[in-house]
């Protein structure tokens, strides 16, 4: 399958315990998913939450659009993917998630996130340093 290319991809697996009664991964472990590949992508970019945080700077999710495409199962593989934009204060992400091997698409997601400096929004310097490589 041809799919677009991407800034990050971190391949996982399904975990028994985020399944429903239905045997299919529950909705808001997708939400787990996508913020587990945003983290992962900042820490490759030498970002910690943890460190901006201590400095007063919180980069926060104000919105999420998701669409449901295909429901992942236990044990299946799948490639978390996501590349990044900036519309204003906001700092777009869009998020897609594939099964794997067959590629097919189980989730996209459009995640809007702003950057506040002790409660304010703001554009912080750093982070723009490190995302402006990438944004499309």
């Amino acid at each position: 399958m041809n799919r677009p290319t991407y800034t990050f991809e971190l391949p996982m697996q399904v975990r028994d315990y985020e399944c429903d009664l239905e045997g299919i991964v529950n909705n808001a472990n997708y939400l787990h998913y996508l913020e587990h590949t945003r983290h992962q992508f900042l820490l490759r970019e030498g970002i910690s939450f943890v460190q901006l945080h201590r400095q007063g700077v919180d980069v926060v999710v104000a919105r999420i659009t998701i669409s449901y495409k295909t429901p992942l199962q236990s044990d299946d593989e799948f490639v978390s993917c996501l590349n990044v934009s900036k519309e204003g204060p906001k700092y777009i992400f869009q998020q897609d998630i594939y099964r794997q091997p067959d590629g097919k698409p189980v989730v996209r997601a459009r995640v809007e996130a702003v950057c506040t400096m002790e409660g304010r929004l703001c554009d912080y310097a750093p982070l723009m340093d490190i995302f402006g490589k990438y944004l499309k």
